[in-house]
Parts: C-alpha cells; sequence; structure tokens
C-alpha cells in the first residue's frame, strides 16, 4: 500500500460583505473586494493511490498533536493485514 500525506495549512474562511454579483451581458459574475475573515482552518490528506481513496481532516489548530491525530486516523483505516512503511531505515 501506498499512501501520498500532505498538508495545507492556515486555509482562510472568508464570507464576501455583498452577494455576488449575477453574469450579464458583456461581463462576468462579480464579487465585491472586501471581506469578513472567520478564521483560519488546516486541511490534512491522504491519497490511497491504489483505490483513489482520499482520507481528510479539518482542524482548527496547526500542531503536531493535531498532526498525529490524523496519522492514527489513516492507520486505522488501513486493512490490518497490510503494513505501512516508516519511510525509516
Amino acid at each position: 500500500m501506498v499512501l501520498c500525506v500532505d498538508e495545507k495549512s492556515e486555509i482562510q474562511a472568508l464570507d464576501r460583505t455583498q452577494p455576488r454579483l449575477p453574469m450579464g451581458l458583456g461581463y462576468l459574475e462579480g464579487v465585491t473586494h472586501d471581506y469578513v475573515r472567520n478564521g483560519t482552518t488546516t486541511l490534512f490528506a491522504a491519497l490511497d493511490i491504489t483505490n483513489g481513496q482520499v482520507l481528510t481532516a479539518c482542524k482548527n489548530r496547526h500542531r503536531h498533536q493535531e498532526y498525529l491525530q490524523f496519522l492514527k486516523q489513516v492507520d486505522a483505516s488501513v486493512p490490518p493485514d497490510m503494513a505501512i512503511p516508516s519511510g525509516r531505515r
């Protein structure tokens, strides 16, 4: 089994202050330049390349504890008869 794991830290959760403007003749859908920040989140993701399954977790913080929780989630999703190599020699 091969898993590819990556993380995207500090994804901004934004809300525009005005609704989107509809598309019209000669111009595209418009959005306002200002927004309200609703904080950030961290996305952890792992791809099982053998079947295309993606495991994800969003966390409010970005510390080693959250990353270890995600790795335990990945480990729990692996069938018990398969081993995940650590990459260490």
